[in-house]
């Protein structure tokens, strides 16, 4: 028998073929837009709530409100208490969570497709009779409090906040964290949270999605029943432009004395959801730092063994998101990997990928497509962005021919326009005794060192 060669790796497989389930829409007399694609395989069903409530429309006193008003919608409604509500769900075997983000509010439901009539009135009540009982948003409040503290003693975290306060302009709510900070989830009261359900929470501009062993006409009149009566349009929050807060690239070193490991972030303002090089842009960030197989992974990790592992990442929302690198190294070879984080980016921007590049990372993400749609709930979460970002009706079903559609000179062009090293901002917190120095050798820019601890932090992205 002979050896088996592993200097080459294997080639890859057929693509298996993967149809994404028709979908039927259908528009409720409020105007809530309603996607219902049926899949009988399995006698379940998964819901999703679009309400267009989010972070992204809140000034800055406010920041949080939207994440604290969806976390405390289980706590009660004006027919039941959290604890009755809570125990009507589990009673019909329905999974029921709420979230907040910077686009809106997203209630999603997940039963046994015979128990959709109850389960989708229990929704109905959740999202339009909320009750916020005092001692129930204490306590939630409390807990948001406690993640924001805690993400001061993180680095990473605190590594995340910075970065993205250095990316946009002051009055840009992307700048913030998505929780807010302590200072303005503090001040919130019961009062908000019912002033902010009454002012923004409206048919108009949402969508009920509903993935299923289901009838679409019977969703449909389900839907006018408990939700037909709901009308209005959320109240028009700020408008703003992802404005960034500098054009030339700088240095933040936070500093942590004594820290063994330096958190680094690298970054600026990115890409909205509906650019047209969004395809194109996937590809370029896969060949970067969106894969294992990524240029930056194989450097700073295969080749250089600075870091168990790095990504890169364009958060898309409706107006630009942030473009971030982030990993954590030594503080030994913090500016080292620094140099060859912005030398990647350098290298991808002004070069582009070659056509075995761009093949590879085509292939992946048309096979990885389908491994992503597999319950009601993964097909659900895709339907929400039809709604969210107003993409056409059929983008999902031609979602991997366009894929694999890109070329190697599309993805050079969209990687010469959206990746901008010149502009990049380098935050890192770490030891700033022993990188600041280093850093600074590398001439990349003006060099900050502020102290290890802001005045308030927040979530996630």
């Amino acid at each position: 028998m002979s050896a088996l060669d592993r200097s080459t790796p294997p080639a890859s497989g057929p693509i298996r073929n993967f149809d994404f389930p028709p979908v039927e829409r259908r528009a409720l007399s409020n105007g809530l837009d309603l996607r219902i694609a049926r899949l009988p395989r399995l006698p379940v069903a998964s819901v999703s709530l679009f309400i267009r409530s989010g972070e992204g429309a809140l000034a800055s006193s406010h920041a949080g409100l939207a994440v604290l008003t969806a976390d405390a919608l289980d706590a009660g409604t004006r027919q039941r208490s959290g604890a009755e509500l809570a125990e009507a769900f589990e009673r019909i075997g329905a999974r029921f969570g709420t979230s907040g983000g910077w686009e809106g509010t997203t209630l999603d439901l997940y039963c046994l497709a015979d128990r959709l009539p109850e389960a989708l009135a229990l929704l109905a009540e959740t999202a339009r009779e909320p009750s916020f009982p005092a001692d129930e948003v204490a306590r939630v409040k409390e807990q948001q409090l406690a993640e924001l503290r805690q993400r001061l003693m993180d680095p990473a975290s605190l590594a995340s906040d910075v970065a993205r306060s250095r990316y946009y302009a002051e009055s840009v709510p992307y700048g913030r964290p998505l929780d807010g900070t302590v200072g303005s989830v503090a001040s919130l009261t019961p009062g908000d949270l019912t002033d902010h359900v009454a002012a923004t929470y409206r048919p108009e501009g949402g969508g009920l999605i509903v993935v299923g062993d289901v009838d679409a006409r019977e969703i449909q009149a389900l839907a006018e029943e408990h939700l037909g009566s709901w009308m209005g349009g959320p109240r028009t929050g700020q408008a703003f432009e992802a404005a960034p807060e500098a054009a030339e690239r700088r240095v933040l070193v936070v500093d942590r004395p004594g820290s063994v490991q330096s958190e680094i972030r690298v970054g600026h303002v990115g890409a909205a959801r509906s650019t047209p090089d969004y395809f194109a842009l996937s590809i370029a960030n896969m060949i970067l730092g969106g894969t294992f197989t990524s240029r930056l992974n194989l450097n700073l990790r295969e080749r250089h063994g600075f870091t168990y592992g790095i990504r890169s990442r364009f958060s898309y929302r409706s107006r630009p998101g942030p473009f971030e690198i982030s990993t954590a190294v030594g503080t030994d070879v913090t500016a080292a990997a620094v140099a060859e984080i912005v030398s990647e980016l350098d290298g991808l921007a002004r070069d582009g990928a070659t056509e075995d590049e761009v093949a590879a990372a085509r292939d992946f993400a048309a096979g990885i497509f389908g491994l992503q749609l597999e319950t009601t709930s993964q097909i659900a979460s895709r339907l929400d962005q039809l709604v969210i970002f107003g993409l056409p009706d059929g983008y999902f079903h031609q979602y991997r021919d366009r894929m694999r559609s890109v070329t190697t000179a599309e993805v050079a062009e969209a990687a010469r326009r959206h990746l901008r090293p010149g502009e990049a901002q380098v935050v890192v917190v770490g030891d700033a005794e022993r990188i600041a120095g280093p850093l600074d050798e590398l001439g990349l820019g003006a060099l900050e060192v502020r102290g290890g601890q802001r005045p308030e932090a927040g979530g996630a992205s």
